[in-house]
């Protein structure tokens, strides 16, 4: 049995059988805007609720086609399984030219590959997946026990890319671990749980506040510093790399039963949970100075919500699960009071209010990630487990 870690009380009542009953809903929204959405994926919403598409490599392809197979395997509606199946050539052309593939590889198929697999056997589907987990493990450095984030085209440059590694890597190494499921062999788990240990020794402060990225040394692969990208500062830490480590470990715990990363899961959700604000919708960043605008991320409560009702299913001792569940149909029914736009036939997304990158404008959007992790949040507090992770 893992260490016991205690959340602080909830701030207001909870409402649990109106937060269970709003699966449908969403469902439904889902199923209204794919006739509007097309075989497009959408990449960022606008001011009047529709999207902005995704051009090929994009790292948020697969989170509409992840909505689209979680809503088929709830329903076996063909309308949701044949809209998902319209982007398997994206998928494909996107094996083609490995030089702009990285680490959001786990996103990219494990929502659409692996899922069309999981669900309909379908044999093209597995083996595209696989591809992806062999070109994702091509990015693991053995000496360093790490996975290289971006490439030598990012905007940071080859200089401090070459040995980086991000907290959103903690969701992408699923397709690791379902890839030695599938073939057998330790290999891809091996590296995806040496991964996750080296990103809790370095990637994780003292306090379970996180940084965004971690720099290696690209030559002697030696830890340097911790960093952010898209965070307020170095030294703050950003609500969405926070909701990438709980549900990360806790998935890797899943993977793995090693102890560790459920407890570490868990210590990361009470860092979060005892600084969102009272509303239940985290600000941006968890450190942000209060002269800053506070702007809302749902993206990064969706995740959370999503992340700690996987963590409340993973806890044998039911007041200690009781209480993670809790505390994500809270989190759910702050992004139901606040974010959600199911009421609103116009809008193609499912939340308001995300916020992508604030430095740079980023602030006030539809996310298709927030959309993804709200229904599976949703089907969590449903009591659905399977899932593409």
């Amino acid at each position: 049995m893992t260490e016991k870690v205690f959340l602080r009380p909830l701030p207001s009542a909870l409402d649990e059988q109106s937060v269970v009953n709003h699966l449908p809903t969403v469902v439904e929204s889902i199923r209204r805007n794919i006739a509007k959405i097309g075989e497009r994926n959408p990449k960022i919403g606008t001011a009047t609720h529709q999207w902005d598409y995704c051009d090929q490599f994009d790292w948020v392809s697969s989170f509409w086609t992840g909505e689209l197979w979680l809503s088929y395997q709830m329903t076996g509606q063909e309308v949701f399984k044949n809209s998902a199946k319209l982007r398997k050539s994206y998928f494909a052309n996107m094996l083609l030219d490995p030089f702009w593939l990285d680490h959001d590889l786990g996103f990219q198929y494990s929502l659409s590959c692996v899922a069309d697999y999981k669900l309909t056997e379908d044999e093209e589907s597995k083996m595209m997946a696989l591809r992806a987990a062999d070109h994702l493990i091509h990015r693991f450095r053995k000496i360093g026990g790490y996975i290289v984030a971006w490439n030598d085209t990012h905007p940071l440059g080859p200089e401090v890319t070459l040995g980086k590694s991000i907290i959103d890597s903690l969701q992408n190494t699923a397709l690791l671990f379902w890839a030695s499921e599938i073939t057998g062999s330790p290999v891809y788990a091996n590296a995806a749980k040496r991964h996750s240990e080296t990103l809790a020794k370095h990637i994780v402060r003292d306090d379970f506040s996180t940084y965004h990225s971690f720099n290696f040394d690209p030559i002697t692969q030696q830890p340097l510093k911790g960093e952010t990208f898209q965070g307020y500062a170095d030294d703050s830490c950003w609500a969405r790399g926070q909701s990438w480590a709980i549900h990360g470990f806790a998935q890797t715990y899943l993977y793995t039963k090693d102890e560790q990363f459920l407890t570490l899961a868990k210590k990361l959700a009470k860092y979060a949970t005892d600084h969102i604000t009272d509303d239940g919708v985290p600000v941006w960043d968890y450190q942000l100075p209060s002269d800053e605008i506070q702007y809302k991320d749902s993206s990064a409560g969706a995740i959370t919500a999503a992340g700690l009702l996987l963590i409340a299913q993973c806890i044998e001792d039911e007041q200690e699960a009781k209480m993670y569940r809790e505390w994500g149909l809270y989190l759910l029914q702050g992004l139901m009071k606040q974010c959600d736009l199911t009421h609103d036939e116009r809008a193609v997304g499912l939340l308001a209010h995300g916020a992508s990158f604030v430095k740079v404008g980023l602030c006030d959007n539809m996310l298709p990630y927030g959309d993804y992790y709200y229904l599976e949040a949703l089907m969590r507090a449903n009591g659905y487990q399977n899932f593409f992770w």
